[in-house]
């Protein structure tokens, strides 16, 4: 088998080197060695150097391989140096034998890593390494190192990682770097400085059995994108967020979405001054009963679509300071909510929204709102606004301008307790599909709309079977030219 000499290891290039030694782990190549029983008596260790610089730090993993149909092994490419091996693909399984001296019985127990001190990227480099379960990070005192997004990136069997001697004081991205962990249970960060980081998308996304983290040493001062950050943390039932700055956040939609057992969040320290995005930011937090966003200045927020969607337990919301005169998407926002019994939406300033769809979607507890003070002059799609409010008995939008209007179907359809419906400014003229619109309306006696639109809604909806017969469709402030 022909060797790399050690004088021509400077020839290959990092990211290769990188590449294949942990590609090599996430290929499991080294797998069919378990599969036997086989163990390597010595501690393995891949050297990745510059070679311009040397530093004796390194990162000891725990491994717990699993069987694969395919192996390799670490090969000595300097006989001189006993310390230190580095990558090398070998598909020769008597040969691995040979090379370690390996008998029946034996496997790996760790693998140490020497990571050059010229090298400032960790990013991926754990990406996808579905056999490791234990990172301990020893005497890894380094202070240059700039980018650790998607670090750990899927590594599905991961249950421990001790950061108690990294150093964090010169990163800037931290953007997925726990994303599908989802064997971790437990994260202490305290040592984690942030003061540089500005990206921490999708930081802990889907790192679905983690109960308990600490994070109360971020300093968060210049996250511009927290987005998914803690997204698909299933088990997480409880989160200190009291120390979190994000005055410089411009996106946090999907922040805490599918968070299902988080009961509780205090985010009322939270600036969103700068953020622009917040849809799905509470998507199905199946548990969260209380929101309290009364302090939040959302000025500069265009897009608040499914926000609160799927929170199946939320019985109270403060939404009392909520500007959104700049918000375009209103979209699915209280969709789902369906133990939400009353909502303040007086503050609200709707003037350019274009989207409503599924508003208050399945808001089946939702008694009365009010929604006078909505502007719907550039609004085109209010389909299922309220499709499945089966505890509205009466519901006035005259106000509504619906001349643009094009998707009005299954808008009320599930309204099952809905009485009486005043929508006398409705403007169908440019309505395509209104399909459904009353369907399940079986209370419905009494629909008040301007008489000039009557005979158009009439035709556009064409059945009202699912409605009671004693139905009236009238002109209340002109009641002499009704029929």
């Amino acid at each position: 088998m022909e060797k790399i000499e050690s004088k021509n290891i400077n020839k290959i290039k990092y990211n290769n080197v990188l590449q294949k030694i942990f590609s090599f782990l996430h290929q499991k190549r080294l797998l069919q060695v378990i599969k036997n029983n086989i163990k390597i008596q010595n501690i393995l260790n891949i050297n990745i150097k510059n070679y311009k610089e040397y530093h004796d730090i390194f990162s000891t993993i725990k491994i717990d391989i699993k069987p694969s149909n395919s192996f390799g092994q670490f090969i000595n490419l300097n006989e001189e140096d006993k310390k230190y091996y580095h990558i090398y693909f070998n598909d020769n399984k008597e040969e691995i034998k040979n090379k370690y001296s390996l008998s029946k019985g034996d496997k790996v127990t760790k693998i140490k890593i020497l990571i050059d001190y010229q090298i400032k990227s960790l990013s991926h480099i754990f990406w996808e390494c579905i056999g490791i379960e234990s990172i301990n990070f020893k005497k890894f005192y380094r202070n240059n190192i700039e980018n650790m997004s998607d670090m750990f990136y899927d590594c599905t069997s991961l249950k421990e990682i001790n950061f108690s001697s990294f150093n964090t004081d010169n990163v800037t991205d931290m953007s997925y770097m726990f994303n599908g962990c989802a064997f971790l249970e437990e994260l202490n960060l305290i040592n984690f400085r942030t003061n540089k980081v500005t990206d921490m998308i999708g930081m802990f996304h889907a790192c679905t059995s983690l109960k308990k983290i600490n994070i109360s040493s971020f300093n968060t001062e210049n996250v511009t994108d927290m987005s998914k950050m803690f997204s698909k943390c299933s088990s997480l039932k409880e989160i200190n967020l009291s120390n979190l700055n994000t005055k410089n956040v411009d996106n946090m939609s999907k922040m805490f979405a599918h968070c299902s057992s988080l009961k509780e969040i205090d985010v009322s320290n939270f600036n969103i001054e700068n953020v622009s995005n917040m849809s799905n930011m509470f998507f199905e937090c199946f548990s969260l009963k209380k929101l309290d966003l009364s302090k939040w200045n959302t000025e500069s927020v265009n897009d608040i679509s499914y926000m609160f969607a799927n929170c199946l337990s939320l019985e109270e919301i403060n939404l009392s300071n909520f500007n959104t005169e700049n918000v375009d998407s209103m979209e699915g926002t209280f969709s789902g909510c369906s133990s939400l019994k009353e909502i303040n939406l007086s503050n609200f300033n709707t003037h350019n929204v274009t989207k409503m769809r599924g508003m208050f979607y399945k808001c089946s507890a939702l008694k009365e709102i009010n929604l006078s003070n909505f502007i719907t002059n550039d609004v085109y799609n209010i389909s299922g606004m309220f499709s499945g409010c089966a505890s509205l008995k009466k519901l006035d939008i005259s106000n509504f301008d619906t001349q643009r209007v094009t998707y009005m179907n299954e808008m009320f359809s599930g309204c099952s307790n809905l009485e009486e419906l005043s929508i006398y400014n409705f403007n169908f003229s440019n309505v395509i599909d209104a399909q459904k619109m009353f369907s399940g309306c079986s209370k419905l006696k009494k629909i008040n709309l301007s008489n000039e639109q009557i005979a158009l809604f009439i035709t556009l909806i064409g059945s009202f079977e699912e409605c009671p017969e004693e139905l009236q469709i009238i002109d209340e402030f002109h009641p002499e030219i009704n029929e």
